[in-house]
């Protein structure tokens, strides 16, 4: 008999522990196997094998002596371990790390074909191609037709089964013991044949990095380079060096956007060692790639945040391009964040972590210089091109503007036209999807909000909808006052799809594309639309943060941030942070070629530091004021920083519980601690559910870990109110 430890599926506080399991069958099963299981009232749930034991007890005894009436598991499902032992690890320090239930962490690990959870079992499995080999050449008694197939099975030395004309023909020779079917894995992500490219001669600083980095005995580095300085050439020839000591790579991008790009880079240079991982990828997709990587078939993964848990072997270098970015950063538990984990993942597996950004983040920044990181630099764009000059058009000043339009100043506008008169290419940034922000009545002043989340529903023109951008809740756009029965509705503010209708009334003989995040709900809409815009298929490419970051566009000479302050208004003590980051990586994509550059920044607050020093490329001044602002607020990196955030469909007791427990923490940690609210985060609302939020702020992570793991078990079995923790939250 065996005893199994089980993690049961259900990603709770209070389950967050193994159950016990016997198991009579003949099946091999080790740590790490899925099985089904029966569990309470549930016929069969999905498990996860934490550790097995042979026993030579009998059930009977076994029971006695535990003093439980043991359950036998149904089946097991794998034939193979899933994690190995590192990643294993892995999870057990990310679900002490975030306070996560370890179930929620291999689920988050696992694609979704092979991941814990019941939903598993309906998911697509490993596709195989069927394939005829010889086994006998001998060619006496065989037909000529026979003897034909014969020897062309011999010459390919495999062909397809589909590739047989003739099916009668087959069968005789299948009969005859002639051939035989093979079996092989198929792969469901179709890949271009790429042409492999010979190495870019490196730039003097380029080869002072490479060479500071492969000297150094550090384990993280943060690798600050300006845009267009040749950062991915630098990621390039590190992640060759690692290859050629039998060493795999693993390279993390933010944004599905600047997937394809990275994927061409690193393929012209290592051809077919390269895989992918991206929710662009069907789930058939994803499980095909996740078994090649296993299998040891690829030695580079490229891939967006989830990627940090690819099961490559040997690891030796992780990589995060543009470290600095908040979608590294998972909302639902576990609420990790890729490069805390890169870094525990560089810990286990002994490999080197880099970061790299031209807008590294402060926490970054800060390490860097106290010698926690080590701080690597390329401060000059390659070819010696200058940094594209940028002109910040105040919109308050009503000299910029005419009554030709309400959205683009006279400076954007002749700038516009002089670009497209050059046959060049121009970039519109405008953090914002959709055509108008909000819609109100005229008559009584209602505002269409959502009733998931109590935020305004924003009008997109393109399919006359009203969209929630939290929740993805949609309603027909509605032809009278829920209030007051009047028509008289109004579109305020504008959004992406507005500046297109704009562009294409201002410049009618203009080619455009737009990319946001409607855009690229389609499959392989972004990849197709980057591309178009690289060939030089469209004259103007309108966009949100998406186009903000690392495309390489050697024709575009302007580019156009519409609205810069947009994120200056949001309730975050990151807002500048993330302004000036988006201003800075928006006015790097002009002037990447050989041909000058410029950026035309529109704002109505044109003195604003993010905005001044954004326009300005300078990340040190802007760093230097940021980083006084955040010690004076006491925020990262000057503090930790967690939230508790408190979930309930009655608001009063949500209210009540938060503040029963900030006055628990209060006196279990007394001054080793700042409390900030409870109060209601910018969405106060999850469906049914009110939110409140309570921030503690410390200077001693090792303080709080003892209370904490009380206040969480303070909600086990508890469902009236429920307790999410995020630790390291990027806003609050």
């Amino acid at each position: 008999m065996k005893i199994l430890d089980v993690y049961i599926e259900h990603a709770t506080h209070e389950l967050n522990r193994p159950f016990s399991y016997v198991y009579f069958g003949n099946k091999k099963v080790e740590k790490g196997y899925r099985v089904i299981v029966p569990f309470g009232k549930q016929k069969q749930i999905i498990g996860f094998v934490s550790d097995v034991k042979e026993s030579s007890l009998t059930l009977e005894e076994f029971n006695f002596q535990t003093g439980f009436d043991t359950k036998e598991i149904i089946d097991v499902l794998d034939e193979e371990r899933l994690l190995n032992e590192n990643l294993w690890t892995l999870a057990k320090r990310v679900s002490e790390y975030y306070f996560a239930p370890l179930i929620s962490v291999f689920q988050t690990m696992l694609p979704p074909s092979i991941k814990p959870k019941s939903s598993s079992l309906k998911g697509p499995k490993i596709a195989y191609e069927c394939f005829v080999e010889i086994i006998d050449s001998n060619e006496d008694g065989l037909t000529d037709k026979q003897i034909e197939w014969l020897r062309l099975v011999a010459k390919e030395g495999q062909i397809l089964k589909r590739d047989f004309k003739s099916k009668s023909i087959l069968e005789k020779l299948l009969e005859q013991g002639k051939v035989q079917y093979v079996f092989k894995e198929k792969n469901r992500l179709i890949r271009e044949e790429i042409k492999e490219e010979k190495p870019h001669i490196l730039t003097d600083d380029q080869k002072r990095v490479i060479n500071e980095f492969l000297s150094s005995s550090k384990d993280v580095f943060l690798l600050e380079g300006v845009t267009g300085s040749g950062k991915t050439e630098v990621y390039v020839n590190l992640a060759e060096h690692y290859l050629n000591k039998g060493k795999s790579v693993l390279f993390l991008v933010p944004e599905i956007a600047l997937t394809p790009m990275m994927i061409a880079y690193f393929e012209k240079r290592f051809n077919k060692q390269t895989a992918i991982l991206h929710s662009e990828l069907t789930p058939a997709q994803k499980y095909d790639e996740y078994r090649r990587i296993a299998r040891g078939d690829a030695r580079i993964v490229i891939g967006a945040r989830s990627a940090i848990f690819a099961p490559l072997k040997d690891l030796g270098l992780i990589i995060l391009d543009e470290e600095h970015v908040e979608t590294y950063k998972q909302e639902n538990t576990p609420c990790y964040h890729a490069r805390e984990v890169a870094k525990f993942r560089g810990e286990i597996e002994g490999a080197k972590v880099i970061l790299g950004s031209a807008t590294p983040s402060l926490e970054s920044k800060a390490r860097a210089l106290r010698g926690v990181y080590q701080h690597l630099s390329l401060p000059k764009r390659i070819f010696k091109s200058e940094l594209p000059k940028t002109t910040i058009v105040n919109l308050l000043d009503s000299s910029n503007l005419d009554r030709d339009s309400v959205l683009f100043s006279l400076t954007l506008r002749k700038a516009i036209k002089e670009t497209l008169d050059r046959n060049e290419q121009v970039v519109l940034l405008l953090n914002r999807r959709g055509y108008s922000p909000y819609v109100t009545c005229r008559e009584c002043g209602h505002v269409f909000k959502c009733d998931n989340c109590d935020i305004t529903l924003t009008y997109h023109r393109e399919d006359n909808m009203l969209k929630c951008h939290h929740c993805d809740h949609v309603e027909t756009y509605p032809s009278y006052c829920p209030d007051c029965g009047s028509t008289y509705l109004s579109k305020q503010g504008f959004g992406t799809e507005r500046i297109e209708e704009e562009i294409k009334r201002l410049f009618p003989s203009a080619r455009t594309l737009r990319l946001d995040s409607d855009v690229s709900r389609v499959r392989l809409n972004i990849e197709k639309i980057l591309e178009k815009f690289r060939n030089q298929e469209a004259d103007i490419l309108i966009g949100t943060q998406m186009i903000a970051k690392g495309h390489d566009f050697p024709n575009v000479t302007l580019v156009g941030i519409v609205l810069a302050d947009i994120g200056l208004t949001m309730p975050s003590y990151r807002s500048s942070e993330r302004t000036f980051q988006l201003i800075t990586q928006g006015v790097g994509r002009a002037g990447r070629g050989i041909k000058g550059g410029q950026a035309i920044i529109q704002t109505y607050m044109p003195t604003h530091y993010a905005v001044t020093f954004g326009a300005a490329q300078d990340y040190e001044k802007f760093f230097v004021t940021e980083m006084n602002a955040r010690k004076l607020q006491r925020y990262s990196p000057y503090m930790y920083l967690t939230s508790l955030q408190f979930l309930g469909k009655d608001e009063e007791e949500v209210e009540l519980v938060a503040q029963n427990i900030k006055d628990r923490l209060a006196f279990m940690l007394k001054e080793n601690v700042i409390l900030v609210g409870p109060s209601s985060p910018y969405i106060k609302k999850k469906g049914e559910y009110y939110l409140k939020n309570l921030l503690l702020k410390y200077k001693d992570q090792s303080l709080i870990e003892e209370s904490l793991t009380k206040v969480k078990q303070l909600f086990e079995g508890r469902s009236d109110v429920r307790l999410r923790i995020d630790r390291d939250p990027f806003d609050y």
